[in-house]
């Protein structure tokens, strides 16, 4: 069959013309999709500046549409997902980015980072531990050593926690001593509360080497002593509290004179808590004193004294359980008296309380850890009417 080159001719400037108008389109498209993204990019981040966050969130995924390969909008816009509290949504934008192979290495450590805070905020711990331990090493070392901390620590993984610790304080983060001591009487007291006493005793020894002049491993120290009936190491160890610490004292007071008179030593044990009393005066010592000057008349003269330089509800109630104990004892009990102070002893219940220095948060007990903001050592070992 014969080739008709009629037809060539007719068809090569047919083929051109659909070719150039091909072109054409497609550059058209390239422009109008260059112009849309930038324009829906800039709609969202005004959107987010007047915190319309539903809209910024359809401006994003508008701009990701146009330009999916930008990994910026995807950043944008996982961050504004968490914050919403979409965390699964937030949670496939970045996995979306670690699955993408063309991801730089600061980009792909970038998202790691995004999706750590996703497992993070939505609660899922055990996610959030590998996720952080996967940026050990990069760009943001210190902050996931910093998140494995509180993680273990919500966990109760005291012994993670002094690795993590123990790896901050070797990085120049800054000292940890503290909580290293904390996290070693915790891993006691889980050890005692085992019946595992030489466990418990080598995280004793270990939480004094780690902060030697701390106060919690000196009152676990007594306190542990004291239990075990060794009242001579007891009083040992209460008093370098009360030379390092003396505030802190009045949380182990009495066990302080319970010991001195186990130990056969009450007069320099009295001798040593009228002269801190002198120095710090509280409620705590002058029980302490009590129990080792048990005398009513003096009693009464201390806490008179007491409430003329600190007239406070609780060193009032003090006073008159005093004066109505020994109306009683002497068969002529005081009803309305002991009506008054029932009355202060129930307004001053609120003020006897600790209340940590740095969210408010108050409690009957003494906490080394806040319960609230979970810091440590921001409780003052005083209570509330007496700061």
């Amino acid at each position: 069959m014969d080739f008709d080159l009629q037809w060539l001719l007719l068809g090569l400037p047919v083929a051109f013309a659909l070719g150039w108008m091909a072109s054409r389109f497609d550059v058209r498209q390239w422009k109008r999709e260059q112009r849309e993204s930038p324009k829906a990019y800039f709609k969202g981040l005004n959107l987010l500046l007047n915190e319309q966050h539903d809209k910024a969130i359809d401006a994003f995924i508008e701009a990701v549409q146009h330009d999916p390969d930008t990994s910026d909008l995807h950043f944008a816009l996982g961050n504004l997902f968490r914050r919403r509290g979409e965390y699964e949504r937030s949670v496939r934008v970045h996995e979306h980015l670690l699955n993408r192979a063309d991801l730089p290495a600061t980009e792909r450590d970038r998202a790691q980072h995004g999706l750590a805070q996703d497992f993070m905020k939505a609660g899922l711990l055990d996610r959030a531990e590998v996720a952080w331990r996967a940026l050990e090493g990069t760009a943001f070392d210190t902050e996931a050593r910093l998140a494995l901390l509180t993680l273990h620590e919500r966990g109760r993984d005291w012994r993670s926690a002094v690795d993590d610790a123990t790896k901050l304080e070797r990085s120049g983060t800054g000292s940890y001593a503290s909580r290293i001591a904390h996290y070693w009487c915790e891993i006691a007291l889980e050890a005692d509360a085992r019946g595992q006493v030489g466990d418990g005793d080598d995280a004793v020894r270990r939480a004094r080497e780690a902060a030697p002049q701390a106060a919690r491993p000196l009152v676990l120290t007594g306190q542990r002593a004291r239990a075990a009936g060794d009242h001579a190491a007891a009083l040992a160890a209460f008093r370098q509290l009360l030379m390092a610490h003396p505030l802190s004292f009045s949380l182990v007071a009495l066990d302080h004179a319970d010991s001195a008179l186990q130990a056969g030593e009450p007069d320099a044990a009295l001798t040593e808590l009228r002269a801190l009393y002198a120095r710090t005066p509280s409620l705590e010592l002058l029980h302490a004193i009590a129990k080792l000057d048990p005398q009513p008349e003096a009693q009464r003269e201390r806490a008179a004294g007491h409430l003329q330089h600190h007239p406070t509800l609780s060193a009032a109630r003090e006073l008159l359980q005093l004066r109505n104990s020994q109306s009683a004892e002497q068969g002529s009990e005081d009803a309305e008296l002991a009506a008054i102070e029932q009355a202060i002893a129930r307004a001053a219940r609120p003020l006897q309380r600790y209340r940590c220095a740095a969210c408010g948060f108050e409690a009957q007990m003494y906490f080394w850890q806040c319960p609230g903001c979970l810091n440590w050592d921001t409780y003052p070992p005083v209570h509330m009417e007496d700061q």
